[in-house]
Formats: C-alpha cells, sequence, structure tokens
C-alpha cells in the first residue's frame, strides 16, 4: 500500500484556525436588517456593536477540516462490500495514482464510477451508479506538469472531497428488485385508511419545474412551510418515499391540530384502492393553474380521505412578518408568504368529538417562552434566577418539556397500534378513568410509581398484534417504546395525583392532534453474524454491549448495543446498551454503517487508512447465545464484547471504570472469572 502524503491544510494554511467574515457583515452595519434583500448583496461593513466580532468583521473559528492539526491527509479510500458472501475490495486514491480525463465542458475530472463497478465485479455484487465518488480537478493541472506539481494539484482535489475519507459501499449478489410506483402508492393508500390518516400528494412549484412530496397528515393540519421536496415527478416521488418516510414528521405537522377522537367502526374504504399514478399526476398539474384567470398557482394537493381523491389548489397567503433577534445583536426582519388550501374537504367518517384540554401552564403560543430551569423537578421559580429573575419562565428555543409545543394537556389520548399491513387496534386513555393502580417502587426523591392495568399497557396489545413488546416503536421517525408505556408504568408527582390523568399526559406529549401512532413489527435488521462478517472483512471492531436488570423504570429483561468502531477502539466507560432489542441494536447499526466507516480512518494524518481486502467467507456461529449466558452471569452489570479478526475481548462495566475479563479466539472459549 502506498503510503498517504500528509500536506498542509490548505483551509487554515497550517494555522490550526480560520478568519471567517462574520455574520453581521451580512446585513451591514445596521441594527434592524431585512433578510429578504440585505443579505443577497455583496459583503458588507461590519456592524459596530456586533456581539460576536466587536465590528471587526472577522471571527476566529477551529479549523475543522484539519481537526486544529494544520496538517492533512491526501488519500481517499472506497471499499466495496458484497453483504451477501462478506468479501471486501478497497482502491485508494492519492497523488499520482489518478487518471484524469476531461468531461464533456472540458474540465479535468476524475470518474470513480469505474473504479467501483470493478470492485463490484470483484466482489460479485450489485451496487447503485450514485454510490461512485467523483474528483474535480482545478483548470489549472495538466498531463505535462512537472510531477511536482501536478501531484500537488491532485492533493488538493482530494482533500475538496475528504469530508468522508474512507466511503463504504454495500451491494447485494443480486439486484434489488425496482419500486412499482402504482404498487406503493396502493401501499400507501392502504396504510392511511388503516391508521385512520390522510395521506397527501402535493407539488409546488420550483422554478420552471414542480417538486412532489408525499406525506401523512392527521386532519386538520396546516400548510408546512418551505417546499416540500426535491422530486421532479409524482413516479420519482413515490420510488424514494417509502412508509416511514410519510410518517416523518407526522408530530410537527400536526401539533396545531385540534384533538378529536375516532371512530374506527365507521364505515370502511375498500381493502385495495384503485389508483393511477399517471391520472393523478396529470390531475394534480392541471390544478396547478386557475381556471378562472388561467393564472399560475403555487401548487395543488390530492388528499386520499375516506377511500377516494380529493383536489384543492394551492393559493399565497397574507403575508407574516417576524423578527428574530441574531447572535450578532441584530433584528432581521423576514417576510413570509404562507400557502394555504384553496378547498378543504369535508371531515373524514372516521373523526369523533372534540377532545377536552386545559392550556399548558408552562410555555406562552403567541411568544418563546417556556419552563425555565430553576422549575424542574416541580420546584418552585427560583427568585434569584438569572434567567427568569423568578418569573418561572424564559425564552427558550426548545420545546417545551410539559406539552412538548402543542400548547395543550389533552385529557384523553388516541392510540393506535398496528403492523402497518393489515392488524390494528385504536384505543382511547381518558383522564379521570377510577383505575386500580399499585404501587411498585418509590423514586429516589420519594416519588410513588404505579402500574396501570393491562389495557393500558402497550405490551400486552403487541402481543395481540403478534409482536413483541421490545419491537415496539413510534411510527414517527422509529424512536422504540420507552418502558413506561410498554408495560404501564407512571411516576406520579405527589401521593393522590391521578395516575391516568398523568399517563395521558405523558403519552400526548408533542403528539399530532393527540395521537400516538405505534408500529409493532419488529425492526429491519441484519443477522448479527451477517454484520459481524462484514466487520471481519473491513477489518474493524464491532463491540456488543449488553445488559440484564429486571429493575423497574429501567430497560427490563435486556438492553442491547451494536456499534462498529476502528479495530483498536478501547470500550469507553461511557458505551452503554440502551436499546430494548437486539433486533433494534442491530438496525441502528446498519444506518449508521456508512457513517461508522467513515469515522473509523485515523484521526493522526500520518497514518494511513487501511484498505482492506477480504475473499467471501462463511458465516460464524451466531454468538447471540453466548451474550444471553454472560449478560445473565453478570446481572445488572453491563457487559461489553470486542468481535476483530485476532479475537473477543469480553469487558464488564464496573463503578470504577471498564475492566478486561477475558480474551480468546472464539466467545465459545472464553473461560471467565
Amino acid at each position: 500500500m502506498t503510503a498517504a502524503p500528509v500536506v498542509t491544510c490548505p483551509d487554515c494554511d497550517g494555522l490550526t484556525f480560520t478568519l471567517d467574515p462574520c455574520r453581521c457583515t451580512g446585513y451591514g452595519d445596521r441594527f434592524l436588517a431585512d433578510a429578504d434583500t440585505d443579505v443577497l448583496g455583496p459583503r458588507r461593513e461590519a456592524y459596530r456593536s456586533c456581539e460576536q466580532c466587536r465590528g471587526t468583521g472577522r471571527v476566529a473559528y477551529p479549523c475543522y477540516r484539519c481537526g486544529r492539526r494544520g496538517r492533512r491527509r491526501a488519500q481517499l479510500v472506497v471499499s466495496v462490500a458484497n453483504l451477501d458472501t462478506g468479501a471486501v475490495a478497497s482502491h485508494q486514491v492519492v497523488p499520482g495514482g489518478l487518471h484524469p480525463h476531461r468531461d464533456p465542458a472540458g474540465r479535468w475530472v476524475v470518474d470513480l464510477a469505474y473504479r467501483v463497478r470493478e470492485l463490484a465485479a470483484t466482489v460479485g455484487a450489485v451496487v447503485a451508479e450514485a454510490d461512485a465518488p467523483s474528483l474535480w480537478l482545478t483548470n489549472e493541472w495538466r498531463p505535462d506538469l512537472p510531477a511536482t506539481r501536478r501531484h500537488e494539484l491532485e492533493a488538493q482535489a482530494i482533500l475538496r472531497a475528504d469530508h468522508a475519507a474512507w466511503r463504504l459501499v454495500l451491494g447485494r449478489s443480486t439486484a434489488v428488485p425496482a419500486v412499482d410506483p402504482a404498487a406503493r402508492l396502493v401501499r400507501l393508500c392502504t396504510v392511511a385508511d388503516l391508521l385512520l390518516l390522510d395521506l397527501v400528494v402535493e407539488a409546488r412549484r420550483q422554478g420552471s419545474g414542480f417538486g412532489w412530496a408525499i406525506r401523512y397528515e392527521v386532519p386538520g393540519s396546516p400548510m408546512p412551510p418551505g417546499l416540500p421536496g426535491w422530486c421532479r415527478d409524482l413516479p420519482e416521488a413515490l420510488t424514494s418515499t417509502d412508509m416511514a418516510d410519510a410518517l416523518t414528521g407526522l408530530a410537527e405537522r400536526g401539533l396545531a391540530a385540534a384533538a378529536r377522537l375516532l371512530r374506527p367502526d365507521s364505515p370502511r374504504p375498500p381493502a385495495d384502492p384503485a389508483v393511477d399514478v399517471d391520472q393523478l399526476e396529470r390531475r394534480v398539474l392541471a390544478d396547478c393553474v386557475d381556471p378562472a384567470g388561467g393564472d399560475e398557482l403555487p401548487g395543488a394537493q390530492a388528499l386520499w380521505r375516506d377511500g377516494r381523491w380529493w383536489h384543492t389548489t394551492l393559493r399565497a397567503g397574507a403575508p407574516v412578518e417576524t423578527f428574530t433577534e441574531q447572535p450578532t445583536g441584530q433584528v432581521v426582519r423576514r417576510v413570509r408568504v404562507p400557502v394555504t388550501r384553496g378547498y378543504e374537504p369535508p371531515d373524514p367518517q372516521w373523526l369523533g368529538d372534540p377532545v377536552d384540554w386545559l392550556p399548558c401552564p408552562d410555555c406562552r403560543p403567541p411568544g418563546r417562552l417556556r419552563l425555565c430551569d430553576c422549575r424542574l423537578g416541580d420546584r418552585p421559580a427560583d427568585p434569584d434566577c438569572p434567567h427568569c429573575c423568578g418569573a418561572g419562565l424564559r425564552p427558550s428555543a426548545l420545546r417545551c418539556v410539559t406539552c412538548g409545543d402543542t400548547h395543550r394537556l389533552h385529557q384523553t389520548v388516541s392510540v393506535t397500534v398496528s403492523d402497518l399491513r393489515h392488524r390494528v387496534v385504536h384505543l382511547a386513555w381518558e383522564a379521570g378513568t377510577p383505575d386500580v393502580a399499585p404501587l411498585v417502587a418509590t423514586q429516589p426523591g420519594g416519588k410513588p410509581v404505579v402500574q396501570l392495568p393491562a389495557r393500558y399497557r402497550l405490551g400486552s396489545w403487541a402481543a395481540v398484534l403478534g409482536a413483541r413488546p421490545d419491537d415496539l416503536a413510534d411510527a414517527d421517525g422509529g424512536q422504540q417504546i420507552g418502558k413506561e408505556l410498554r408495560d404501564g408504568y407512571v411516576t406520579l408527582p405527589w401521593a393522590g395525583t391521578d395516575p391516568v390523568a398523568e399517563y395521558v399526559r405523558d403519552a400526548s406529549h408533542g403528539t399530532a392532534a393527540g395521537r400516538l401512532i405505534v408500529v409493532a413489527a419488529p425492526p429491519a435488521a441484519p443477522p448479527l453474524p451477517e454484520l459481524l462478517r462484514l466487520t471481519l472483512g473491513l477489518d474493524l471492531a464491532l463491540v456488543v454491549g449488553v445488559c440484564d436488570t429486571d429493575a423497574p423504570l429501567l430497560a427490563d429483561g435486556l438492553s442491547w448495543s451494536v456499534k462498529m468502531k476502528p479495530r483498536d477502539a478501547p470500550v469507553r466507560p461511557d458505551d452503554l446498551p440502551y436499546r430494548p432489542s437486539l433486533a433494534a441494536a442491530l438496525a441502528w447499526c446498519q444506518e449508521c454503517l456508512t457513517d461508522a466507516v467513515a469515522s473509523a480512518a485515523p484521526t493522526d494524518p500520518a497514518t494511513s487508512i487501511p484498505v482492506p481486502w477480504s475473499g467471501p467467507r462463511d458465516l460464524v456461529a451466531n454468538p447471540e447465545p453466548d451474550l444471553l449466558r454472560l449478560a445473565s452471569r453478570h446481572a445488572g452489570q453491563v457487559v461489553t464484547v470486542r468481535f476483530t479478526r485476532a479475537g473477543c475481548a469480553v469487558h464488564r462495566h464496573d463503578d470504577d471504570g471498564v475492566r478486561l475479563l477475558a480474551q480468546a479466539l472464539d466467545l465459545r472459549d472464553l473461560r471467565l472469572t
């Protein structure tokens, strides 16, 4: 392997810091600036009373490109891995090893797509063309330049692309089947009927074309600000939007929507809706033109509700003026033109009566006043608090810890538990219901912990749907449901408090229209042996943490963590497991796989990035039974196992740090003390 040259960081010239123009120069020497006009011009003079640069116009920042080292490694490594066989092939890019060619515009470019295809053929994988990076050389580069100058220019091109100096491209032995837009749209409509939600298909003007977006909403959600998406047509939007994407942001979009009860026994639409993608796209585009005057409108929408499509135009609303204080001390004025629907469809049949609610006492809707930190833990306001001066409320950009910025404390929460296929359960938990909640524990501060009956435990309803309690996750974002909601635990602020009311408040915190939608399905996770085989092929370390405990309010049974780290990275005391199941930990590790490999590049620029090569290998024996044995032997303590090519090492987290217990070539061969 050719050693990677180390060059002076071109961003900071080796100084380890940069002097960048201050933010105040974008608005000039003025206290009140207009964001729509002032920031568009060239850099102006500094704001004399700037709280960041003190009127100098420049601010020193640590150079993040070199990590305040002043030097950088001119090396880029691309690794291609076959998930089905574990084979890995890599190619390193260093000065002197590039083969630039001119593109149609006459620029010198190093297209690594052919290298990725060669590596993919070597490991027998099918990869996407979009995963191949490219390097752009300056016009100064020429083949007839002296080698020293050519290598210098090539190093600069590599440094411009080293935001991920080690890139991992994953593939399979066979190509992934293409997504059928029509089938995807039918699936989205079916789930909308199952969860009692609206499916919104939106097109909005972006320059000379349209941007398309597909999302779920609760009825009554306001139009979200900003452009909907980057997809150029409806088939592209359907191809790139799966179920999780459409549900992401549901709570954010529906915070201001009024909460209403559900009537799941209302007449249901057909189980298999008939939809035509081309016809739907043409109808939405036709609605983007005002039929009365022929003027162009901002966009249009189609809503799937009650088993049919409802079409509406989008029109510009009244301008809204906002003033925002900047860290520089300036105030910026912004004028936003919201978009509203020209026609609001009638309420769906499954929507019931409004839900009673109380105004949140810890936030103020018109402004940014939120609960002050001095009142956390039900403490009275501190009259000497420097933030609120005894008022108990302070300006904050964070969400309200009490209501999640819904500004309401709902007295009823609607809970939907579904496998997103054909099974669903709709529940309604109402405050004031006289249920017996026995005391099960006491918090360190003396607060009682009670457990509600089985109908309040989402884990019990998961069993009804054929899922495990550990598989429960929030439909919006995929975050695992905590033990409190899974097993019905609620912490009371004091004895005698209505436990159901506290439980309802916690369950409806930050939800859309007082609705909590839970997915009861195992996460899409690779098997542990498959991920371990890939880690060994990359010559990295797979760190698996497990803890077995049955204490109330803690992760019952087992908690897991799975991380891919550099081969020589030590086990840290804060590497603690927090996922409720091994499948959830594996799914999270797979989601962060490319980022984990990029962060595994050595931080020392003098150390080259490894260029791993590995042929196909058999799957190792599943270590899960041995991990469970270790967890039960050290109940109540965190056990971390590092798997590398050299073998495995078992560590235990004690009060005084991390202790190495044993090392061996195989986990089954360990003899622990």
